[in-house]
């Protein structure tokens, strides 16, 4: 660098300087980059689980219908079916799906958040799973009618409401 003109020089230094913060970033703490592109991804799946899921619409509810079949459903082996397809392994029951991933609140649901319910007569024991879909509403199954989109607010749902759980 001996001969080269000043502004050669303080482009290399620049670029030097550039080049070791950079690389300082990613060494340390999470890389903005890095965590955006984690977000994209999540909403990608989430998008995937919803459009799996909705080939599914009006599919006949069963309790306790065998996972991995597609015939009948309950609330559990439908997200467990669900999530699967993606590489995503839930636990068999609404019970069990509701200690995996990470707790999410009610105000800060986001498409693919699994939210978890009691049922009438069992009020505070998580008896039903749902996929949030976003805009309030749910991709589920239950009773006659099976696999269906309910809002969230719609009926007892809101006041049967447990917790949710992130998992993408």
């Amino acid at each position: 660098m001996k001969n080269q003109p000043t502004w050669y020089k303080k482009l290399v230094i620049t670029a030097l300087t550039v080049s070791i913060g950079l690389s300082a970033g990613i060494a340390g703490a999470p890389h903005q980059a890095d965590a955006a592109t984690a977000s994209i991804t999540a909403a990608s799946r989430a998008s995937q689980v919803i459009s799996i899921g909705k080939n599914y619409l009006g599919r006949p509810y069963q309790f306790g219908a065998k996972a991995g079949q597609t015939r009948t459903f309950d609330c559990s082996s439908f997200t467990q079916y669900v999530f699967n397809r993606i590489g995503v392994n839930l636990p068999r029951t609404s019970k069990q799906q509701s200690h995996v991933g990470s707790y999410v609140s009610r105000s800060n649901l986001r498409t693919g958040d699994l939210v978890f319910f009691s049922i009438p007569g069992k009020p505070g024991v998580i008896n039903h799973v749902a996929i949030y879909m976003g805009g309030g509403n749910l991709l589920h199954t239950y009773g006659a009618g099976g696999v269906r989109i309910t809002n969230i607010n719609s009926g007892t749902w809101s006041s049967r409401y447990m917790t949710a759980r992130r998992v993408l």
